[in-house]
């Protein structure tokens, strides 16, 4: 009853599924908005350069426009707020733990390679399509834990934290993809720029400087170098990230408190607005040889399919090696996997680097939009049919304070701080 009672008291911005009813209001809006009789003028409202500026000097000057401001600007703030958590359970969540690391950490990458090999099996005729190779290894926390939450109490703890570890790590994979393969014309003095300027973000991390201004000031110079050296700006974010204290001397975390004031601000301002930029289809001119490209079929198949068989065939073959239980039984785990076929924003920001706006976005978007629906439809119907019968579950009766902390990560903020190590 108190489980019901608070849950139905919490305001709707604070449940767990409105960020992704807030993502898909704003998808629906990007379709509304390109496909009325406004579609050219907000096609020329993010493309057309603003008042003949730039960004950059010489060849690396990149024109400036809506799109690179909210693709290459404000998404470079949603890679910072996924550096900090990627920090934190890697310092002081499950991750420091290798062991228990390894089971997600397995099912990520498996999640990630089947995706990618079923996308190139379907490409592969085509070498110009192979650039987006990595576009259905990706996964949307926000959607995948909004669709889960929607099931309540019902769903084992141990299967929603698997959810969220899965992503997490597969975030972090994510990053890396982009920073080794779709960086292009490295420019020598912009990287060496950058070098410089984080080094001197991690040698005021180790002189005990605990504010985060002078780390937010440099890391706004670390993402003009980045803009600049070839590497794409948002790997800037989670640099930021690495630098940022973990404590203070008495025992708060200044990276906790800027995940924790960045989080309203990514999930319901910066991932809506890149949606929003993003997501929409020009429906016009678009017939079945669309939905049928490679491109679509490639991206489609790896989310619906890949990332379930990848995810359920890496992680019991951890389970097997290091004799762990699986967080569910198979078809749990298979329900869990679908989920995380819910690419969406990371997918699409991975397309948009590998293939532009052009002539082959619509393929893209259809491909990631088209999986991810699937995906979070059949996911969530399985699970559904496997927890039906479950009784919700005790720790759901958290009240408001320590569910916020359990959320964050934080426990022992509230209790006995405990200064640790950077």
């Amino acid at each position: 009853m108190m489980a019901t009672a608070y849950s139905q008291s919490k305001r709707w911005w604070e449940r767990d599924t409105a960020p992704g009813f807030v993502l898909l209001a704003a998808t629906l809006l990007s379709f509304l908005l390109l496909n009325g009789p406004s579609g050219a003028a907000f096609h020329h409202l993010l493309e057309d350069q603003i008042a003949g500026l730039a960004i950059g000097v010489g060849a690396a000057a990149h024109p400036l426009n809506l799109h690179l401001v909210i693709n290459d600007g404000l998404m470079v703030i949603f890679f910072l707020y996924v550096g900090l958590e990627l920090k934190r359970e890697t310092v002081e969540g499950p991750f420091k733990n290798p062991r228990e690391a390894a089971l997600p950490m397995a099912g990520a990458i498996g999640g990630m390679v089947a995706p990618a090999l079923i996308y190139v099996a379907l490409t592969a005729h085509e070498p110009a399509y192979l650039r987006g190779w990595a576009i259905p290894a990706a996964t949307d926390i926000a959607f995948a834990l909004g669709v889960m939450s929607l099931l309540g109490p019902r769903i084992p703890p141990g299967l929603r934290l698997f959810l969220l570890a899965l992503a997490i790590i597969d975030d972090l994979g994510a990053i890396l993809v982009i920073a080794l393969f779709y960086s292009t014309h490295l420019t020598g003095w912009a990287l060496g720029g950058a070098v410089v300027t984080f080094g001197a973000m991690l040698l005021m991390n180790r002189s005990g400087v605990k504010a985060l201004a002078p780390y937010w000031l440099l890391g706004v110079v670390l993402w003009g170098f980045m803009l600049m050296s070839g590497i794409h700006a948002t790997i800037a974010g989670v640099l930021t990230a690495i630098a940022v204290p973990m404590r203070r001397a008495d025992g708060r975390s200044p990276l906790v408190a800027a995940e924790h004031a960045l989080k309203p601000w990514v999930q319901f301002a910066i991932m809506p607005v890149f949606a929003l930029a993003n997501a929409g289809v020009v429906l016009a001119g678009a017939g079945v040889e669309t939905l049928m490209h490679p491109i679509a079929l490639g991206i489609a198949a790896g989310l619906v399919l890949g990332k379930p068989i990848g995810i359920t065939l890496a992680s019991y073959a951890a389970c097997l090696v290091l004799k762990q239980k699986a967080p569910g039984n198979v078809m749990q785990i298979i329900g869990t996997a679908m989920l995380a076929g819910i690419g969406f924003t990371m997918s699409l920001f991975i397309g948009n680097l590998a293939f532009g706006a052009g002539d082959l976005a619509t393929p893209v978007r259809f491909g990631v939009l088209g999986g991810s629906l699937v995906s979070a439809v059949a996911g969530l119907a399985l699970l559904w049919w496997c927890c039906r019968g479950a009784r919700p579950l005790a720790h759901e009766t958290l009240g408001p304070e320590e569910e916020a902390a359990e959320e964050r990560g934080v426990m022992e903020d509230i209790d006995e701080p405990t200064p640790r190590r950077d």
